[in-house]
């Protein structure tokens, strides 16, 4: 689906609900920063944000084409990787002034999550100037952020504009190319995630939006020889992608189209990468790694002929004892929610033997393993790697914890249920 039709929304959808964009422009391609000047007709107090490797790529160029509309540019120069938390929240909010009327933000996933957020808190509207193709958040009405060093989504505006220019994303380093593409190829398991939820909790669920993001995921899969190659042609289809998916995320109001089980993973990798000071991959690419082991997990269930529980009933003192061995300082709030949910307390088993044969055709419906190995392999990404990088307890650690970061169901709770 093209980038222009969903902008024109979608009235009395089939699902029953209106999906609406309140995004004014998206502008990739050639050129693409050129049309900032235009854009920005109307605004006179500028905010320009960057962290110091964004800028190098981009931030002549965009503070160019602003002129004296840019009242300041704010360049995050922290060493290592850029976490949105409350230190970094708090030094942007500082430099927005009374009278700004727009922030420009230049970058990926943490410059954009950062202006996304303290614009929606200042009532202030945002562009964000794409350097790499790199994830699906762009036009996502969540911006992903670490606040007590919990990983949450918090509600935020879209961007009023994106602006992806053809030689700054060509030139982008090529993991988060490889990023940008295990993310929509994680789609594969988080719209698994998404059917099987609606039918063992009756979750809204459009069809409509759920097409359309197959509709992005098929057309990505056929980019990867042209993106090894930095193809103008397939790093811009790439970042429409991207671009399409966080359209249809802000559709539903929520990240379910683009976030499952594979993303609670790669979320798990990355706060417990953060609390023990130990590495992790860039999201998209645990992502796609991800979508590998979830693919392995509703393997295991599909060999189940029905759905019997694991014997063993929930010991609440002994999960509370792994959660503060996992989690450390953050394991109040990861109970905390849990205890919100209620789920460890919730006997889903009637429900599981009711629609067993419904529930299998669900899980056989999203690639298996093998073609999930297949398609990460094609953009570069070798998924020993993965498994030497993080090891065998990490992630069996994650199988069974990562679900705790998040109140949504996915497969994981379904493994948990059943075979753990």
């Amino acid at each position: 689906m093209e980038i222009r039709e969903l902008l024109a929304g979608k009235r009395n959808c089939a699902c029953g609900r209106d999906h609406l964009c309140p995004i004014d422009a998206v502008v990739i391609g050639k050129g693409a920063c050129e049309s900032l000047g235009r854009l920005t007709e109307g605004y006179s107090k500028i905010l320009v944000v960057a962290d110091r490797n964004t800028y190098a790529v981009g931030g002549r160029q965009v503070c160019g084409q602003l002129g004296k509309k840019a009242y300041d540019v704010l360049v995050y120069d922290d060493a290592g990787v850029l976490v949105p938390n409350e230190a970094a929240i708090a030094r942007l909010r500082s430099h927005l002034r009374a009278d700004a009327d727009l922030i420009v933000g230049i970058g990926s996933g943490v410059i954009n999550d950062l202006c996304k957020h303290v614009s929606f808190e200042a009532g202030l509207p945002y562009f964000i100037v794409a350097t790499a193709p790199s994830m699906d958040g762009y036009a996502s009405k969540g911006a992903a952020l670490i606040l007590d060093g919990m990983k949450v989504t918090l509600n935020a505006a879209v961007p009023k504009a994106i602006i992806a220019d053809e030689n700054i994303l060509k030139n982008a380093p090529f993991e988060m190319i490889q990023a940008g593409y295990g993310d929509i190829i994680g789609k594969y398991s988080c719209l698994n995630d998404w059917k099987l939820s609606h039918l063992v909790n009756g979750e809204y669920l459009c069809e409509y939006v759920m097409n359309a993001t197959y509709e992005a995921v098929e057309k990505t899969v056929a980019l990867a020889d042209g993106l090894k190659r930095r193809e103008p042609e397939a790093v811009c289809a790439l970042m429409e992608a991207l671009v399409a998916v966080g359209i249809l995320m802000a559709y539903v109001g929520n990240s379910r189209p683009a976030s499952g089980s594979e993303h609670h993973l790669s979320h798990y990798f990355e706060i417990v990468g953060i609390l023990r000071g130990e590495p992790y991959y860039p999201h998209g690419i645990d992502v796609c790694y991800s979508a590998i082991e979830t693919a392995k997990l509703r393997e295991a269930l599909l060999a189940m002929p029905a759905p019997v529980p694991h014997s063993e009933k929930h010991d609440a003192a002994r999960y509370e004892s792994e959660i503060r061995r996992i989690y450390g300082t953050l394991a109040p709030e990861v109970l905390a929610l849990q205890k919100k949910q209620g789920w460890y307390e919730t006997d889903r088993i009637p429900v599981y033997r009711e629609k067993w044969e419904e529930i299998r055709r669900v899980l056989a419906d999203a690639p298996d393993s093998a073609r999930m190995l297949e398609l990460t392999e094609r953009i570069g990404l070798h998924y020993p790697e993965f498994r030497q990088f993080y090891g065998d307890a990490k992630i069996a650690d994650a199988l069974l914890y990562a679900k705790d970061l998040k109140d949504r169901y996915t497969v994981l709770w379904m493994y948990y249920d059943l075979t753990v």
